[in-house]
């Protein structure tokens, strides 16, 4: 199970203080009624590891929390599940940055998507404290618009202010 709490980001700080960052391209083989078949290329920055998965999410039944299976699989066969996905990929930079006992995902977006940067905050209970850190804007935990399956066929680009 998968529990989160997902935010807009107000500002750049978290790259300075990121331990790490990485280029990621995912692409959907399924995505619907709050379900999403995922095919995830990573590309580590500082050793330019590349590494691929495939992940199923179930829908969320309050907001923070969904069913979520992933494994790793051989990065050509990732590419050849690429040809069989949905149109609309997302591409984005991912940073990590510790805060308190939690790591902060922040994923900032590309392409058509240029402009959205939100971050997520793993939990191990839907109501475990964390530590905020200073780029931490508006909670945006269960709005579907910040989905990566939604961005994929909704680009930002078509829905910002």
């Amino acid at each position: 199970m998968e529990i989160e709490r997902k935010f807009l980001v107000k500002d750049d700080s978290y790259k300075t203080l990121s331990y790490s960052h990485s280029e990621i391209l995912q692409g959907y083989i399924a995505r619907g009624s709050g379900r999403t078949v995922r095919i995830r290329l990573r590309k580590e920055a500082a050793t330019q590891t590349e590494r691929a998965y495939l992940t199923i999410k179930g829908p969320s039944t309050d907001g923070i929390s969904r069913y979520e299976w992933e494994k790793e699989i051989p990065y050509n066969e990732a590419l050849e599940l690429f040809a069989i996905c949905q149109p609309g990929r997302v591409r984005k930079t991912r940073w990590l940055v510790r805060s308190g006992h939690h790591t902060v995902e922040v994923d900032e977006f590309h392409d058509d998507n240029d402009g959205l940067v939100f971050a997520e905050i793993e939990l191990s209970a839907p109501d475990e404290p964390y530590e905020a850190p200073p780029f931490l804007g508006t909670e945006v935990t269960g709005d579907p618009h910040y989905y990566n399956g939604y961005i994929s066929c909704h680009p930002y680009k078509e829905w910002r202010p």
